[in-house]
């Protein structure tokens, strides 16, 4: 079974049904973002529907159903989660069907992986193309047997007529249902007739990913391909000089020495690549590649200097959110009891997936197919046909599970390096970054600086906060949007007043561009993994400065968001909160809410000589519907080892260019015996789901930090830090 992704349709999406003769059934919709207003009609009779309309559902006369699924998947499940919202309407389990990966084609619109938006955008649009397909095939049965709708149901790919044990199969039935018409209005079902939405059913594509036989970018092989290994410069933006190949390409194997380059969205570096038999061959071959690089703008690219940079720009007010100013600030604070300032620092981050990046293309001909892990193939498309100068049309993407990506695979240089690659030998060309590559080569999470300024009244409440965001824009630097004169409106999220509800009567958040050559990109959860350890410190500061539980702080200001109040005692519950606290345990807590879920952590810390422990991690989500249970504990497991790792392990740094870490030896992930004891509870919900997997990650730091003050006295504000060594 194989799995593959699709992400929110511009305007429509579209189901077929097909059977293996000439009849067939068509069904569009009117997508609107939210899912509503859902507008079907039957598509059978426009001309191009055959050739240019690539299905949702596919049903053939032998009653095999195939659904696709355009959502890659990069470890956090929508090779099961999307098919199944289709299957629950259309009543057919997912151990009946097959699940293939959409392949970059606009009739699937968009496809892009990424945001957490996959379930939350394609929860009614899916669950409607089932309920669709099923009231036609239902109305088919029923006027084979003379007998009235309500006389039939759907089980399980079969309609079988009430109180009588007649029944046929969906192969038998889609020829005739093609020729009916769709129903305007597919009526959904109640949730409480869920048979798989909600349940914790095993995922279609373990058992593959168990055995070896699921198809990763790295298991990809074709005919007369050629491995390539790429010798990218010390310092990011440096430029080919000179090289000597000779020695290479005398190396066994070695077919050829190529200059290349990596063409990134704001800038195009120069690269050898040594293109050979086999993978260990093109690695030996580039390790004998005499290269003098020339430096281009390297005093520019130092993380010191950055950060240095954004203390200066956080010292001035920037440019506001207007949406989330509340009352004025600065009159509160010329008039508030006690002012409270402090500034918290995050590092530039690599990915670090555990499938490096690779690609294999064949240019030939004017048309191009890639094999590749990759998180949004349309995007893709788009991108390598404008890269070749061909025709979007010419393009095909066959989407690969991905070893993980967490943004990073949705940046396709490494595509287009094998592109250019193939395009110059006429032959396929599969590039494979090596761990160096990736760790540092970037793109990176942006380093960022929160400096935030609260004012308490003689009663400790809130009067005034301020967040100052400062640092790099992913929209200015990749997307090329100017931002001269206006905040960066992705930055905000984690902290605009959906995401942060806290009742302060005067809230003032603003953003400071500044600029950097390093390459950056979204990171999982993007700017919530940086906005909330700043914002979520500060409350845990005020807090104590208002001599207050961190809790009962909390809950009075979330007193009237009503999620935020559940989900915090629910894990005042599930910690034992109270009983810990009586029993002098650092409990740190945090809540944050990204991507329409909200999740709050309680981290139990001891100390330990000059360090801490990490005893236990408790965590509750209130993503609205769960989809899959089992599923979500997983990935807000994921997110809190994740979340540790950027906590309490080492950094991205960069001197002169050059990337200072290079491999796992330095660049450090929590190994499974330092992971502690993790709880996940996922709260019962009748809400629009929301997202599942980054929201677990921006809590972490805040609610260890907080935990570490408690037990040690002593406030981290800059991350990474020392677990052993607290100063």
């Amino acid at each position: 079974m194989s799995a593959n992704i699709k992400k929110q349709t511009s305007r429509r999406d579209f189901i077929k049904i097909s059977a293996q003769t000439a009849a067939f059934l068509a069904i569009g919709f009117e997508n609107l973002a939210n899912g509503k207003g859902l507008k079907v009609k039957n598509l059978a009779h426009e001309p191009h529907i055959g050739v240019e309309i690539n299905p949702y559902v596919l049903i053939n006369e032998s009653g095999k159903v195939t659904l696709f699924n355009a959502r890659p998947d990069m470890g956090q499940g929508t090779s099961q989660s999307i098919p199944m919202l289709i299957a629950e309407e259309l009543e057919v389990r997912l151990d009946q069907v097959e699940i293939v990966t959409s392949d970059g084609s606009a009739k699937f619109g968009s496809q892009l992986s990424g945001g957490s938006s996959s379930v939350s955008t394609r929860y009614l649009p899916m669950r409607t193309v089932g309920a669709a397909v099923k009231e036609m095939l239902i109305q088919a049965a029923a006027n084979q047997w003379h007998v009235p709708v309500s006389a039939c149901y759907a089980k399980e790919g079969r309609v079988y007529q009430k109180n009588k044990s007649i029944s046929l199969g969906y192969g038998e039935l889609v020829a005739s249902a093609a020729k009916l018409p769709v129903p305007a209005n597919p009526v959904l079902k109640n949730p409480a007739d869920f048979t798989q939405i909600g349940k914790s059913i095993p995922r279609p594509e373990i058992p593959s990913k168990v055995n070896g036989t699921a198809k990763f970018g790295m298991d990809v092989l074709i005919p007369g391909m050629l491995y390539a290994s790429i010798a990218h410069a010390p310092s990011i933006h440096a430029k080919v000089k000179s090289y000597q190949g000779e020695k290479a390409i005398a190396s066994p194997g070695v077919k050829f020495v190529l200059k290349t380059e990596r063409k990134m969205p704001h800038a195009s570096t120069e690269a050898v690549a040594v293109l050979a038999d086999s993978y260990w061959a093109a690695l030996k071959g580039k390790r004998l590649l005499n290269i003098e690089w020339e430096s281009t703008a390297a005093e520019d690219m130092n993380t010191e200097k950055y950060f240095n940079q954004l203390k200066e720009a956080g010292k001035n007010p920037g440019f506001e959110y207007k949406e989330s100013l509340t009352g004025d600030v600065n009159k509160a604070f010329a008039g508030a009891n006690k002012v409270i300032e402090a500034s918290y620092q995050t590092p530039f981050l690599a990915h670090a997936p555990m499938e490096p990046e690779n690609a294999t293309v064949y240019v030939q001909d004017g048309k191009v197919e890639v094999w590749a892990p990759v998180q949004g193939p349309d995007s893709l498309v788009t991108e390598l046909a404008a890269y070749l100068g061909i025709k979007k049309e010419n393009v095909k993407i066959n989407v690969t599970f991905l070893g993980g990506a967490f943004g990073r695979k949705a940046y396709y240089d490494y595509v287009l390096e094998a592109a250019h690659l193939s395009k110059q030998i006429n032959a396929p060309v599969k590039v494979v970054w090596t761990r160096e590559d990736d760790t540092q080569q970037g793109p990176f999470r942006p380093g960022m600086l929160s400096v935030m300024k609260g004012a308490l009244d003689a009663q400790g409440k809130v009067q005034a906060f301020e967040h100052r965001l400062n640092g790099a824009s992913i929209l200015n630097q990749v997307f090329q949007v100017p931002l001269d004169n206006a905040p960066d409106p992705w930055a905000e999220e984690g902290i605009n007043l959906p995401d942060s509800p806290y009742a302060f009567p005067n809230r003032r958040n603003s953003f400071s561009l500044v600029k950097t050559k390093i390459p950056i990109l979204w990171w999982r959860s993007v700017y919530a993994s940086t906005n909330l350890f700043g914002q979520e410190s500060f409350i845990d500061e005020l807090a104590h400065q208002a001599k207050k539980d961190p809790l009962a702080f909390r809950l009075e200001m979330l007193a009237g968001s009503p999620r935020f109040v559940g989900v915090l005692k629910k894990l005042a519950e599930l910690s034992n909160y109270q009983q810990l606290k009586a029993h002098g345990k650092a409990v740190g807590i945090a809540i944050a809410r990204s991507f329409s879920s909200i999740c709050a952590h309680a981290i139990v810390v001891e100390k330990q000589g000059n360090g801490i422990l990490i005893k236990k991690v408790y965590s509750v989500i209130d993503c609205g519907v769960a989809i899959n249970p089992r599923n979500i504990k997983a990935q807000v497991q994921s997110n809190i080892t994740m979340g540790l790792t950027a906590s309490i392990k080492n950094e991205i740094t960069v001197v002169n260019g050059q990337t200072q870490q290079s491999n796992f030896h330095d660049y450090a992930v929590l190994r499974q015996g330092e992971i502690p004891e993790i709880d996940v509870f996922v709260m019962s919900s009748n809400e629009a789901p929301g997202g599942v997997g980054e929201p677990g990650l921006p809590p972490v730091a805040p609610a260890l930090c907080n935990a570490v003050f408690l037990a040690t006295g002593k406030r981290v504000r800059t991350l990474p830090f020392d677990i052993s060594n607290i100063s």
